[in-house]
């Protein structure tokens, strides 16, 4: 039996070897959650409910279709929590730190996956990368775990509950998971501006990526050792569009928002709320408000920023925010009439062009079709099914309140949307495309009318 499951794994790509490593995940992680210890007394999860909330939770999305502060025992949110882990930190990060405690070799089939997991281009130094991704997200969450549950101390009567919720927020921020065991996300924290801040540093040191957070390492600690230090192009790329796209979120929510939800607030509550939810759209799912008491202008400017989602190699989803600065830098070029694209004294390579163009496009027609199928099965407004539909595959977890609501076939929908994100669009194209081939022919080229 053994022989012939590794004689399958052997003829399949590793895009394909991935996405099944991922239903696993799914599988364990909804019979892990529909086990009575995982529940609370008296309390049923049907089968399909249990697996929107495991794809929801190995994805780090944070939809779900019940409240799991009233649903799952304390075991229950542990268990929610390792499966947050599993799901942000990535399958092959994980199972390459079972693979060095037992000390099984890393060979060329194992960094092949790690490689398509953490969306790398090259093999060079993926165990190191590896190690270095755990000690990072495992330092971040428990210093985040420590000052919360140090905080939540003026909210709960016990120890053990103020650091049960700081634990669990932490590892729910870093890894932009998006669930809370509040029953309300941070909603009771809408004034509490400490709280609000300590997340949305943990949401974007989960979601800015993780060789930007290996590069911001080695600049602090290792600069002195290294001669010419300087930052890679992906991580001043990255960095940049991130920023600007939350700056650019907030300003773009106060000012659609400043006669309208934020008419009635303080300055300091407007632009709380602004920033937090622009931040959260990065892919971290947590909201001080409802989201639905805004007007449809910032809800689609909402959608449009959970679709680009976080940044490569991150806990986050989406088309990933260098693919949408690529976009912009290609058309910015192309309008000028250039035939490359430069950026920080670098020449962007072609073949990543036409990558982010294949993303984009590719998203674009996934949610598309998502959003006409919803149209025609789900009773809900067409703005309600567009902002659940990109909350779904940016993995983000915000949604107008319509995802309990949903048919069963609209829940499998949503499944599919939160399992595409979290794969990655280039690893969901390589596993319908299969292994690559290339042709030793060409034939003549000819000119096509465009526009």
């Amino acid at each position: 039996m053994m022989n012939q499951w590794k004689e399958i794994m052997n003829t399949l790509t590793p895009a394909r070897i991935i996405v099944i490593y991922y239903f696993l995940a799914v599988t364990l992680s909804t019979i892990l959650l529909k086990m009575p210890v995982a529940l609370k007394p008296g309390v049923e999860l049907h089968w399909l409910d249990a697996l929107f909330i495991a794809v929801s939770a190995v994805s780090v999305t944070g939809l779900t279709v019940i409240d799991v502060s009233q649903t799952f025992s304390i075991p229950g949110i542990f268990i929610l929590m390792f499966v947050l882990q599993l799901g942000g930190i990535g399958i092959m990060t994980l199972g390459t730190f079972l693979w060095l405690i037992f000390g099984k070799k890393i060979g060329f089939k194992e960094r092949r996956l790690i490689m398509m997991d953490q969306n790398q281009p090259t093999f060079s130094g993926l165990v190191d990368l590896l190690r270095q991704i755990l000690i990072i997200i495992f330092v971040i969450e428990l210093s985040g775990a420590i000052i919360l549950g140090t905080y939540f101390l003026k909210y709960f009567p016990t120890w053990q509950e103020a650091f049960l919720h700081g634990l669990f927020s932490s590892v729910s921020a870093t890894t932009n998971g998006g669930f809370d065991i509040t029953g309300a996300s941070l909603m009771p924290y809408a004034n509490d501006y400490f709280i609000q801040f300590i997340h949305m540093i943990l949401i974007i040191l989960g979601a800015i990526g993780f060789p930007v957070l290996i590069e911001v390492k080695r600049f602090i600690f290792d600069k002195a050792k290294m001669n010419n230090f300087r930052f890679s192009l992906f991580t001043k790329l990255t960095t940049l569009t991130f920023l600007f796209l939350i700056v650019g979120g907030t300003i773009a929510i106060l000012i659609l928002e400043r006669q309208h939800f934020f008419s009635d607030k303080e300055w300091h509550q407007s632009f709380f709320y602004a920033l937090f939810q622009s931040v959260s759209t990065r892919s971290g799912g947590l909201a001080t408000m409802n989201v639905d008491e805004f007007t449809p202008p910032t809800l689609l400017l909402l959608s449009a920023l959970m679709f680009i989602g976080a940044s490569p190699s991150s806990v986050g989803g989406g088309i990933r925010t260098t693919t949408f600065a690529l976009n912009l830098l290609f058309l910015y070029h192309f309008a000028k009439g250039t035939n490359s694209i430069k950026i920080f004294k670098r020449e962007i390579h072609e073949e990543d062009i036409h990558k982010s163009l294949a993303v984009s496009m590719m998203g674009i027609f996934i949610c598309f079709s998502a959003v006409m199928i919803l149209s025609l099965t789900e009773n809900f407004t067409l703005l309600e099914i567009i902002f659940e539909v990109c909350s779904a595959f940016g993995t983000t977890g915000l949604s107008m309140g319509i995802t309990s609501e949903l048919s069963s076939f609209g829940k499998w929908v949503i499944i599919v949307l939160m399992f595409i994100g979290r794969v990655g669009i280039i690893s969901f194209l390589f596993m319908i495309g299969g292994k690559e081939k290339r042709v030793n022919y060409n034939y003549p080229k000819e000119r096509i009318i465009i526009g």
